[in-house]
């Protein structure tokens, strides 16, 4: 499911590592302070792809760890999974959202996906280890490739669900991520699953660029995600994936496995507990729709659920 190409990222590498309270020596005058300066924790960075979910949920990530005492640095606009893997292997990014399934088809595209979020943990174990990454526990919030039409297409060609559109595709130009091509759950999916082949392909930038391509009719078929709220606002038709093509997405937090420490994971981990698919799509429309900033849902949605 998600994103793009191949970039460099054009930063330098960020410095990491624990950054240690100073300690005056007993022989100093005392200062007045009244006791000791509290312990400065690590400096972590936490990434996110730049989409607005994934945005959404990097803030929770930043927004826990600062109020537990860490230097956060926050990169949520990263191209793709193609820019941000690198960049954690590197050291640059430390923690990041992640989605199973997708992770999985991008590492071990020939493993054949999982039926299961732990299934799919437990495959990308060993492959995250010589990468020097790690996956926590998921979240129940799911999310996965959507492939949508309007209305009126539906009712003019009967489409209800993918497979539908074999027959008719020979004619149609589908939009979706500039990746798609390469992905196993978008085109080459589509051909190997359902013998569905696209007449054209327009790539197109997630989000409001693709919604804008169907209601102009540039486009016949694209692709959003399943908790993505203009589904239902705009009265698209989402087709049903008859064939099981797409896997449980689960998000999941990922992080380097040389800056993970009890504190990181027990934080981390209550995030992923307090995420559904129910709540997440809330979240989604108040940043797709409403313009709202991710990190200010992000911190509305903490502090509901007691952990800010």
């Amino acid at each position: 499911m998600r994103r793009p190409r191949s970039y460099v990222l054009g930063a330098a590498l960020l410095a990491f590592g624990l950054v240690l309270g100073a300690c005056g020596s007993g022989g100093d005058e005392d200062t007045g302070t009244g006791g000791n300066e509290p312990e400065e924790k690590g400096s972590v960075t936490v990434g996110s792809d730049g989409f607005y979910e994934a945005q959404i949920v990097g803030a929770m990530y930043a927004l826990v760890l600062e109020d537990a005492g860490y230097d956060v640095e926050s990169r949520l606009d990263l191209d793709s999974r193609e820019v941000r893997l690198p960049a954690m292997e590197s050291g640059e990014i430390d923690i990041a959202p992640e989605y199973i399934a997708s992770l999985l088809s991008v590492l071990d595209p020939d493993s054949g996906g999982a039926t299961t979020p732990e299934e799919g943990a437990e495959t990308l174990a060993p492959l995250l280890e010589d990468m020097g990454l790690e996956l926590l526990p998921h979240s129940e919030a799911v999310d996965v490739n959507a492939f949508v039409v309007s209305q009126d297409t539906a009712d003019e060609l009967g489409l209800a669900a993918v497979s539908d559109l074999a027959d008719v595709a020979g004619e149609l130009t589908l939009g979706a991520p500039p990746e798609c091509p390469k992905r196993p759950y978008c085109i080459p999916g589509l051909k190997d699953t359902y013998g569905v082949e696209f007449g054209d392909f327009k790539p197109l930038e997630y989000g409001a660029a693709t919604i804008q391509a169907l209601e102009a009719g540039a486009i016949d078929v694209a692709l959003l995600f399943s908790t993505d709220p203009l589904i239902s606002q705009k009265g698209l038709v989402l087709l049903e994936d008859d064939k099981d093509l797409q896997q449980a997405d689960n998000i999941t937090p990922l992080v380097r496995s040389e800056v993970l420490n009890d504190e990181i994971a027990e934080l981390l981990n209550a995030v992923s507990a307090a995420l559904t698919t129910d709540n997440i799509t809330p979240l989604n429309a108040r940043v797709l729709v409403d313009q709202e900033d991710p990190e200010d849902v992000a911190r509305d949605f903490l502090e509901e659920q007691g952990l800010l």
